[in-house]
């Protein structure tokens, strides 16, 4: 961008924009102004995360501190879970190996920092989409991975049956989240008393919870099925029927860099067309030689999908799949019925299935 000068007091605008300030004139590097919110390693350069990734040999992925299902370490330091999963599925896509991804435990209250400043080159974390997010903090939301909603667990002794009886309670919740808003228009809406008691870390919330320093816990459905398996006495907890939100959760990259943002976008997209698709782990490796010019697309016989991604094999889903599955698979062995979370998929079958989920075509 450069500014110079066209006569006292005029201002002039152009590609590139020029401005005229009296008789001065200089020049602003776009790339740099806007380096926040491109390449990793904190302005390393705009829009260069993928030749960064690739240079380094793996992705950094921001993860939550600890939540069983979606991101979870065990006692070894591995960890397991849908988002983590998710970022298995981008490095398949990139490398052609899941395993070249290294995880980063994050808060709620600085996962969107650590992501614009470079820390991780991807956010999937149980993160909500929304308006702000989207627009106003720099980032840029590629889909969706888990539908949820916000709801309320109570201890079964409390007595109560329904959040419309939640009056005069004390709420624990994590700071830096959309619950403490969505839970402030709850209550006020129906003109119930309530205290919010809120900490930074996932495990604190619980502990305080599980302490009886709050009478009531408040997150995503999911967070809550999740964390009552933590609890000390778990059947004695209960998760109320009310849904008082839409949590469309989702991975999260820098704005400004519309390459890195379509590799991971188009990673989501492969995992669910492969479950439509009828394409597993077990079975793909059989549809190489497939007539099917859907899937001959998608194993990469057909066309220079991969090339027009920047990725070095045209057999990027393809990768994906054998590697880690698609996305029902991925979901049977996280959160779902025979996971200690036992969440069926509702909203999260495929839109052929009863559920909302549906992503556009490889062609």
């Amino acid at each position: 961008m450069t500014f110079k000068s066209i006569g006292r007091g005029l201002i002039a605008f152009s590609l590139p924009i020029v401005f005229a300030l009296g008789t001065l004139s200089f020049t602003l590097n776009p790339a740099s102004a806007l380096g926040g919110f491109g390449g990793g390693g904190g302005g390393g350069g705009y829009g260069k995360t993928l030749e960064e990734v690739k240079d380094k040999g793996y992705i950094q992925c921001g993860v939550s501190q600890g939540l069983p299902g979606f991101s979870n370490p065990d006692d070894a330091g591995n960890w397991s879970g849908i988002d983590v999963e998710f970022c298995n599925a981008v490095a398949a896509a990139v490398f052609g190996d899941p395993t070249k991804v290294q995880f980063s435990p994050l808060s709620a209250k600085v996962r969107f920092e650590s992501l614009r400043s470079g820390e991780v080159d991807l956010l999937a974390r149980n993160t909500t989409w929304t308006f702000d997010r989207d627009v106003a903090l720099g980032l840029e939301f590629v889909g969706v991975n888990y539908y949820d909603g916000q709801g309320f667990m109570v201890r079964r002794n409390l007595g109560v049956n329904s959040a419309f009886e939640l009056n005069n309670v004390s709420v624990c919740t994590n700071t830096g989240t959309t619950t403490e808003l969505n839970a402030a228009d709850f209550f006020r809406a129906n003109k119930l008393k309530y205290k919010i008691v809120a900490f930074e870390k996932a495990d604190e919330v619980v502990a305080a919870y599980d302490a009886e320093r709050c009478d009531v816990y408040t997150t995503d459905r999911s967070g809550l099925a999740a964390q009552r398996t933590k609890l000390a006495n778990p059947r004695e907890h209960k998760v109320l029927p009310e849904i008082i939100s839409k949590e469309p959760l989702g991975p999260v990259v820098r704005q400004g860099d519309e390459q890195w943002a379509d590799v991971v976008r188009w990673t989501l997209n492969a995992l669910i067309n492969a479950e439509e698709m009828g394409l597993t782990s077990a079975n793909i490796s059989s549809q190489k030689n497939s007539d099917n010019p859907k899937v001959r697309r998608f194993v990469g016989t057909e066309g220079e999908f991969g090339t027009a991604l920047g990725l070095d094999d045209n057999a990027w889903a393809y990768n994906i799949v054998e590697k880690v599955g698609n996305y029902g698979e991925i979901y049977e062995r996280t959160v779902g019925p025979k996971t200690p979370l036992g969440l069926s998929r509702g909203a999260n079958a495929l839109w052929t299935n009863g559920g909302i989920l549906y992503a556009p075509p490889l062609r």
